[in-house]
């Protein structure tokens, strides 16, 4: 057996054999505004709900392990004490994972994620519409763990308004887990479905992603593409090659020669089996 002394091994290493070790973990997908009113959205597997009465999550939003600098929510939720907490349904599962995309301040991962900023009722923050669960959240406090690179911080929230789309409500008002199809965290690229067990997505860290915003119209209006495969093609630096594209042609004219909506499907079938380049040949030979 291995056996592990924290204090002996780098920072980065503890971290992945503990995130390994603790999952599969909830996912707070949290939405926040700076100081000057500008939305961040981005995701958070250090998280889970603490006490019913009074209502309390708590995340926490840890230093980078690279360069001991916190993130913008950390920074967001110290000076306007308020959050959004958006649970992560399969169904935007790619979107979230875009939006964990390291942007620069000021970029709102809303639109970089194609995702719809819903007005709360109580707090300033944004909901995200495509939640199926949405809690707007007070922060009570927030307790630093430490000062150096990988230390949490735990950020202590009080629900005070929650919303839940009654399509994922049984006939009793209960919420219906398998309709839900929440996801959770586990270790490395590697997720959870509550459902149907691990998938994995490649995470959004070395590069930025293009972003929904930046996709052409014909493929972000898609009526074939679903949000999903969405935040699959906007998770690249930056489109295939004219001559890539072409060389993709000469090869598969079959597939040059299919309507627009027969490529798009057939896109589908690509970011399926997770060909995110071919996919995007396939578009761009429309």
């Amino acid at each position: 057996m291995l056996t592990i002394k924290p204090n002996e091994i780098p920072t980065a290493k503890l971290h992945a054999y503990l995130l390994s070790a603790v999952s599969p973990r909830p996912i707070a997908f949290a939405s926040t505004l700076d100081s000057d009113g500008n939305p961040n959205l981005s995701p958070f597997s250090f998280f889970n709900v603490f006490s019913a009465n009074p209502p309390i999550l708590i995340f926490s939003p840890a230093r980078r392990v690279s360069n001991n600098t916190t993130k913008h929510t950390l920074d967001n939720v110290m000076a306007t004490k308020e959050v959004v907490i958006n649970v992560v349904n399969y169904d935007l599962v790619q979107q979230m994972s875009l939006a964990s995309t390291e942007y620069a301040a000021g970029v709102n991962e809303f639109t970089k994620a194609g995702l719809t900023m819903l007005k709360s009722d109580v707090v300033k923050p944004f909901r995200v519409a495509e939640s199926p669960i949405q809690m707007e959240c007070k922060v009570n406090e927030v307790v630093p763990l430490g000062k150096k690179g990988g230390a949490g911080n735990l950020v202590i929230c009080e629900v005070v308004c929650m919303h839940i789309n009654k399509d994922f409500l049984d006939d009793k008002g209960n919420v219906n887990q398998e309709k839900l199809d929440l996801v959770a965290r586990a270790g490395g690229s590697y997720y959870s479905r509550a459902r149907n067990g691990f998938f994995e997505i490649p995470k959004p860290l070395s590069t930025l992603g293009i972003g929904v915003d930046a996709l052409p119209e014909y493929i972000r209006e898609s009526i074939i593409l679903t949000g999903n495969n969405l935040g699959m093609l906007a998770n690249i630096e930056a489109l295939p090659l004219p001559e890539d594209v072409k060389l993709f042609t000469e090869k598969h004219p079959q597939i040059a020669q299919l309507s627009v909506t027969e490529k798009h499907k057939k896109a589908q079938e690509f970011l399926e089996n997770n060909h995110i380049n071919e996919a995007w040949l396939t578009l761009l030979t429309a």
